[in-house]
């Protein structure tokens, strides 16, 4: 794995905190680090991008997040959950494992 690979990582994890931050965020201390976790998101996204292309890494970075985001409410907002939720969360994370495993490094750009 490269690092532009560990970029898209980091900047989906930081989605997650700045998804959550703005339905959580109570006070200007909370505020103020969901903008310093969206800046940053932004910044590895867009360093990843400089060599893995730009579909596969938004859909990875998004799709992170997105199941990030759904596990973190369910298990730390005690958010309610079902079957089929599940269901399609596991259907997420294998199009996100998907695209990771098609993405072979000479499609990488130069």
């Amino acid at each position: 794995m490269t690092k532009y690979w560990v970029f898209i990582l980091i900047a989906g994890l930081l989605e997650i905190i700045w998804a959550t931050g703005l339905k959580y965020s109570a006070n200007t201390w909370q505020w103020i680090g969901t903008a310093v976790c969206i800046f940053f998101s932004f910044y590895f996204i867009i360093q990843a991008t400089k060599k893995i292309p730009v579909a596969t890494a938004y859909a990875i970075f998004t799709g992170l997040g997105a199941v990030g985001t759904v596990l973190v409410d369910i298990f730390v907002f005690n958010a309610q959950t079902s079957a089929m939720k599940i269901v399609l969360l596991c259907t997420l994370i294998a199009g996100i494992l998907g695209l990771k495993l098609v993405t072979p490094e000479s499609e990488e750009h130069a």
